[in-house]
């Protein structure tokens, strides 16, 4: 078995899953939806980008592990897209995949793309085409502080404080609570024929008010744009719509802040090891070392890292780099045993100690003073245990470690290579400390810690007693440990946690140079500070 097998069929595996959730409700709901006259959402999004410019998806494989598979994408499409040179949030419902109607999930991706534009004060635009709440999960959607309420407070907040442009274009059905996405938005687009926008269909109205009334009539383009006043402007067609939205999209002033516009082909990675070699690196069996900086020198413009006080605590690497032109401070974790000073015995790398908490610490500071982003590239198993450790002031060194990451005003991206475990998966930026973006290779493991250990804690004593004893363990315990294992490797899996939006989205080896210097323009829009789902500027 080559040392390429294990990143290679885990990404194999990812590749297939996504093509499959790609493809929505399938090709008959495909069809379907163009005899309506009606383009997908994923052809719409295609339309509405640049020509030739990748679309970074986030939330793809949210969902696809419940509901029996009858949810790809939870029925929506969210994402970062470029339009006419700047980086805009798309959200595009799926009405493939359950007429677009809104599962729990649902709510969490177009939640998860809300914070997104807020967080980087970038525009944001609805497709909009959607049967509203799918009624047998409305326990999941309805109530609660993140359910689809939040939607609406999301969008007010950006219209009123944050001026975040809205752009929403109804390009379906938009009934009842959900008409309020696009009304709360600075301009509304509807397609005629296609579009209907209400706060109850012409079948409830029927039945509430006894009125006969249908929905063109009751809620179409031309009513809305000619009647009512609630929508801007009517187009013929799906792609006079998008034609519209890109010409909004330009007219709105330029970014306040402008990043570097220099691409992967002016910064190429080290020639050594090129993006697709980074395949080979990465060991077959995830508890074996290998070497980060290799790994970060293929990620990194011109394989170039100035590594900071590389010769103290090497168990963390600190590093000055840039990612297609754009200047970002590098925090890793180096794998292996890593030799200490004379005298000293050699620590475990993956591991944080007092002395690379500190290390760390001050150098986030620095970054965050300079303005500099931070990337995290995770391989972590924990913080240092035992009396050593302790006497140390493993504690306070952590919590150190942890308040400058927590308080870091500058943006803050995360790349799980391997190892998210334990504390240590906090101190490095992890999904409850806001990171801008969170992304993962498909080697990424992500849990309180592995399942061997898992199995050491909870069972180890009878292991133990069984030992000594030379006797088998009893079937009910090996079967519990079995069963353990196989739940620790399935909830470890970097598919499993996409599914649960842990991460914005699972990126392959030879793309994460271009996503991470997507999601970087994408921050530095909004010069901060990047604390929080968004930040009220001063003195409103």
């Amino acid at each position: 078995m080559s040392t390429a097998t294990r990143l290679r069929e885990l990404g194999d595996e990812v590749r297939a899953l996504e093509a499959r959730l790609r493809e929505g409700g399938g090709p008959d709901k495909i069809e379907r939806q163009h005899k309506q006259g009606k383009l997908t959402a994923r052809e719409r999004v295609e339309r509405l980008c640049d020509p030739g410019t990748p679309f970074l998806e986030i939330g793809l494989l949210v969902a696809y592990d419940q509901y029996d598979g009858q949810a790809p994408g939870a029925g929506v499409v969210t994402g970062l897209a470029e339009v006419h040179g700047r980086e805009v949030v798309v959200v595009a419902n799926d009405a493939t995949v359950k007429a677009g109607s809104w599962w729990p999930e649902t709510i969490r991706k177009i939640l998860r793309a809300q914070e997104i534009a807020m967080r980087c004060r970038i525009p944001i635009i609805y497709l909009v085409d959607s049967a509203g709440v799918n009624l047998p999960y409305q326990g999941g959607v309805f109530p609660g502080q993140y359910g689809a309420a939040r939607i609406f407070y999301y969008n007010s907040i950006m219209r009123r404080y944050l001026k975040v442009p809205q752009l929403a274009a109804v390009m379906g059905p938009c009934i009842a609570g959900g008409a309020y996405l696009p009304a709360l938005s600075d301009v509304i687009l509807m397609v005629k024929g296609t579009s209907f926008m209400g706060l109850g269909g012409a079948n409830l109205v029927k039945g509430a008010t006894g009125q006969t009334i249908d929905n063109e009539t009751l809620g179409g383009a031309v009513t809305h744009t000619e009647i009512s006043g609630v929508a801007h402007y009517a187009v013929d067609d799906d792609d006079a719509c998008l034609a519209k939205l890109r010409d909004l999209v330009e007219r709105l002033p330029a970014p306040r802040r402008v990043v570097h516009e220099s691409r992967v082909a002016d910064h190429p990675g080290d020639g050594k090891y090129a993006a697709d070699a980074l395949y080979d690196l990465l060991p077959v069996d995830h508890r074996m070392s290998y070497d980060m900086h290799t790994v970060l020198r293929a990620l990194v413009d011109g394989g170039s890292l100035d590594e900071f006080q590389g010769n103290l605590a090497k168990e963390m690497i600190c590093a000055d780099a840039r990612v297609e032109g754009i200047p970002v401070g590098v925090i890793a974790n180096q794998r292996g045993l890593v030799k200490g000073r004379p005298g000293e015995r050699p620590r475990f790398g993956g591991i944080v100690y007092a002395e690379s908490a500190e290390k760390v610490a001050f150098y986030i500071d620095r970054c965050d003073r300079q303005g500099i982003p931070l990337l995290f590239v995770q391989d972590v198993s924990g913080f240092m245990v035992g009396p050593d450790a302790e006497h140390e002031g493993i504690i306070r060194a952590g919590a150190r470690f942890v308040e400058a990451m927590a308080t870091a005003r500058v943006p803050k991206l995360v790349l799980t290579v391997n190892h998210a475990s334990g504390a240590g998966y906090y101190a490095m930026a992890g999904q409850g400390f806001d990171p801008d973006f969170i992304f993962s290779w498909p080697t990424g493991r992500m849990g309180v810690m592995e399942g061997e250990s898992a199995v050491s804690a909870v069972h180890g004593p009878a292991i133990e007693k069984a030992k000594q004893a030379g006797k088998p363990l009893p079937d009910d315990v090996a079967e519990a440990v079995e069963e353990m294992r196989a739940d620790y490797e399935h909830q470890l899996d970097a598919k499993f946690a996409a599914a649960r939006g842990y991460v914005d989205a699972i990126v392959h080896p030879e793309e994460t140079r271009h996503v991470l210097a997507t999601a970087l323009r994408a921050a530095l829009q909004n010069a901060g500070p990047h604390l929080g789902a968004f930040v009220l500027p001063a003195g409103i």
